[in-house]
C-alpha cells in the first residue's frame, strides 16, 4: 500500500478511537439490544474506515483500490481489532 495512504488510514483509525463517543451516542440513540451494542458499534467503525479507505484511494491514487491494497487494509484492521473492541465497550 502506498505510504501516504497507509498514514491516512492509520490517522483515521486513531481519530475513530479518540472520538468513539460519537459512535457510542449513535448506538445509544437507537433501539439496539445491549447484547448487540458492541457488535453494532464495531460495524460502524469498520464501515467508516472502509469508506475512508475507498475515498482516500480515489483521492490519492486516482483509482479504486487493488485487491492487494484491500488485503493490506484488512491486515491493518486485523492488527488493530483489539483496540477497537476495547474502546467500544458498553459496560457503563
Amino acid at each position: 500500500m502506498e505510504e501516504r495512504l497507509e498514514e491516512i488510514i492509520n490517522e483515521k483509525i486513531n481519530a475513530t478511537l479518540v472520538h468513539n463517543n460519537e459512535i457510542r451516542n449513535i448506538v445509544k440513540s437507537l433501539d439496539i439490544l445491549p447484547s448487540d451494542a458492541e457488535s453494532f458499534a464495531f460495524g460502524i467503525v469498520i464501515g467508516r474506515l472502509y469508506n475512508s479507505f475507498n475515498y482516500q484511494c480515489r483521492r490519492i491514487l486516482k483509482r479504486s483500490p487493488t485487491d492487494q491494497e484491500f488485503s493490506e487494509f484488512l491486515k491493518i484492521l486485523k492488527q488493530r481489532q483489539s483496540e477497537f473492541l476495547e474502546k467500544l465497550q458498553f459496560n457503563d
